[in-house]
């Protein structure tokens, strides 16, 4: 069990690209693919990992590899998640101003754009459906559309701080949902 935690979140560590929001629907296939967890306990875990300090993405492989084997388990694959990404920065840095200024590798980052952006709207709808946010209407259905928008205009038009936003929508969500 270890050595599979272990591969897998090595393997997500090698080839995702654009942090850990866009990391969340690889490492949910490869969760869910193996049994480990159901998209619904995931979805916890997702929740938990994005509240906790840290990046997203480590949060998650530490809190899948706690629930699947223990404190082992969450060692194991948190070590497979990081061990990629401080080999790639490793390699970057020995050559970063060699390749930094390559049209090869400019352009490379510019492709690599779009489909990063396309993973965190695709991790955010996924996770609004499996939350019950998107899907039949009701009145619960529109006041969790009713939040996301004025958080939305908080952050962007008003400039808002985004915990300021985070607990203001936890107070809404008491009052509303209680």
């Amino acid at each position: 069990m270890y050595l599979d935690l272990f591969l897998t979140f090595l393997m997500i560590g090698f080839i995702s690209f654009g942090g850990g929001y866009a990391m969340i629907p690889v490492i949910e296939m490869e969760v869910t693919q193996n049994g480990w967890l159901t998209t619904q306990e995931f979805t916890n875990v997702i929740a938990i990992a994005g509240m906790s300090p840290g990046p997203i993405a480590t949060n998650s492989a530490i809190f899948v590899g706690y629930e699947i084997a223990g404190l082992t388990g969450a060692i194991v694959s948190a070590l497979g998640m990081v061990l990629p990404s401080l080999l790639i920065i490793l390699v970057i840095a020995t050559f970063f101003y060699k390749i930094n200024e390559n049209h090869l590798t400019k352009s490379a980052f510019y492709g690599l754009r779009p489909i990063v952006t396309g993973l965190i709207i695709y991790a955010a709808i996924n996770f609004a459906i499996s939350n019950r946010i998107i899907g039949s209407f009701s009145l619960t259905t529109l006041s969790a559309l009713l939040i996301f928008g004025v958080s939305l205009f908080a952050l962007l038009r008003l400039k808002m701080h985004p915990v300021f936003v985070i607990l203001l929508s936890g107070v809404v969500g008491m009052v509303l949902y209680t």
